[in-house]
């Protein structure tokens, strides 16, 4: 009888955790990028990924064992929208768009249309 295969964590919520501190005896440090993969595919990211509350770096690259590779810029604190990226073709594609403070704080994106 054949195997029954499935998309591995598709149904799964992430439970990545970003450090809260380095202890670093060269200096100060500073958090400024969150680079991670998932051992599974699909894994976009998620509402949860884009919430305010989540945020503690200026960027975000995600990406997983399809190489489906995504960044977010959440622009936290600034009027500026936090922008969405998916990487196609040797470049960045803007995918998406939190608009509003609110959006940023529910993690809501936008989707945006077109060649960008």
């Amino acid at each position: 009888m054949g195997k029954t295969t499935g998309v591995v964590g598709a149904e799964k919520r992430k439970s990545c955790i970003p450090p809260s501190s380095v202890v670093d005896s060269r200096g100060r440090t500073v958090t400024l990028a969150d680079y991670h993969s998932h051992p599974w595919s699909p894994s976009p990211m998620s509402v949860f990924d884009f919430q305010n509350r989540t945020q503690v770096w200026l960027i975000r690259i995600q990406f997983d064992v399809a190489c489906t590779v995504m960044k977010y810029v959440p622009h936290k604190n600034t009027p500026r929208p936090g922008e969405v990226y998916l990487r196609r073709e040797r470049r960045w594609r803007l995918v998406g768009l939190l608009e509003s403070e609110r959006d940023k704080e529910l993690g809501i994106v936008t989707p945006v249309e077109g060649d960008t």
